[in-house]
């Protein structure tokens, strides 16, 4: 009979573990935090295990988007072996706004 040892149960478990990451950034500081998750993790229980809401208190999950490689999933999206999850910051400023805006100035410069 095979008896196994606790060390030998705990690499077993960690054997079956996926690591992820989880990405913030702000302007003044960027985080990319790797955890070990079982398979069939989903994306919010990743955000949470990795402790970034603690470190970033400012992060709200019910209105920021959040992505896998820069394309925006729901929640609930399981995760897979290396997948980084990016929680991202809303936009303070619409970026076609922030263009039109350039090119009238650019215009107007121009014209005088």
């Amino acid at each position: 009979m095979l008896r196994w040892g606790k060390s030998q149960v705990s690499n077993r478990a960690e054997e079956e573990l996926i690591v992820v990451e989880v990405a913030y950034a702000k302007p003044e500081e960027q985080l990319i935090i790797p955890v070990k998750v079982p398979p069939g993790t989903t994306v919010r229980q990743a955000i949470e295990q990795s402790g970034i809401l603690e470190r970033f208190p400012d992060i709200d999950l019910s209105t920021q988007k959040v992505g896998i490689f820069g394309r925006v999933v729901p929640m609930d999206r399981e995760l897979n072996e290396r997948d980084r999850v990016e929680i991202y910051r809303p936009l303070i400023a619409d970026p076609k706004a922030m263009r039109r805006e350039r090119a009238k100035k650019t215009a107007a410069k121009s014209s005088d």
